[in-house]
């Protein structure tokens, strides 16, 4: 299916430059990745591939990746100071680049980030316009923006599963606007994606975290809001 723009795609975020591609689509990167890890980072392995191994210090991505990693949005003039504020909340990160990955996405990032024992690896694209991709969570295949609510759910690969999320999300009047499921083997633990057009109610979340089968559920509200 091609993908669609909308006018907000084409004229861009509010933000601070010099560019929406490598600033606002970076910062978007980050908060998603720290919201899917459930805290700020105490330390980040950040790499870049492709264009962004060649210009990221240039185009000043690199300070909007850290600034993501604090969860300053994109407008936020602290920008520009990243690296100083990092310092003084203690944010340890590395920054490596691998300049010819053929199979990726010319402006790909892909983040290691750890905080109190928990790891996670994220793998984002920005593609223009400060609009970002999720397409890969801790090696699960994934196809998610992070502007509209979304859930990942990791549960046992059991028969009817998509279809009961899918019933308990409807009785919360959940409109699911989108939702792909990933899988390492047949029978094994499935990771799915769930974008919502509107939040879930804190009771329904609690609800599918007590479910026997279901393993872990993140819930990401709109990055932007």
């Amino acid at each position: 299916m091609a993908e669609k723009s909308s006018v907000f795609d084409m004229i861009g975020p509010v933000m601070i430059g010099p560019s929406s591609s490598h600033t606002a689509g970076v910062v978007r990167i980050a908060r998603a990745a720290i919201r899917i890890l459930g805290a700020k980072p105490e330390e980040a392995i950040i790499t870049f591939y492709n264009s962004f191994a060649r210009t990221y210090e240039g185009h000043g991505s690199d300070r909007a990746i850290v600034a993501g990693l604090l969860d300053f949005k994109t407008d936020d003039k602290r920008i520009k100071e990243a690296f100083d504020h990092a310092a003084e909340q203690g944010l340890k990160y590395t920054f490596k680049s691998v300049g010819n990955a053929s199979t990726m996405h010319p402006n790909t990032i892909k983040l290691n980030l750890m905080a109190a024992g928990r790891e996670v690896e994220v793998i984002g694209q920005s593609r223009g316009g400060g609009v970002i991709k999720i397409v890969e969570v801790d090696g699960f295949t994934a196809d998610f923006s992070a502007t509209l609510h979304t859930m990942i759910i990791d549960a046992d690969d059991v028969k009817g599963s998509i279809a009961f999320v899918s019933s308990v999300l409807a009785h919360d009047d959940c409109n699911i606007a989108t939702m792909s499921v990933s899988r390492k083997g047949r029978n094994e633990m499935a990771r799915q994606f769930i974008e919502m057009d509107s939040g879930i109610k804190p009771i329904t979340l609690e609800y599918l975290k007590q479910l026997s089968w279901i393993k872990n559920v993140v819930y990401i509200p709109n990055i932007d809001l």
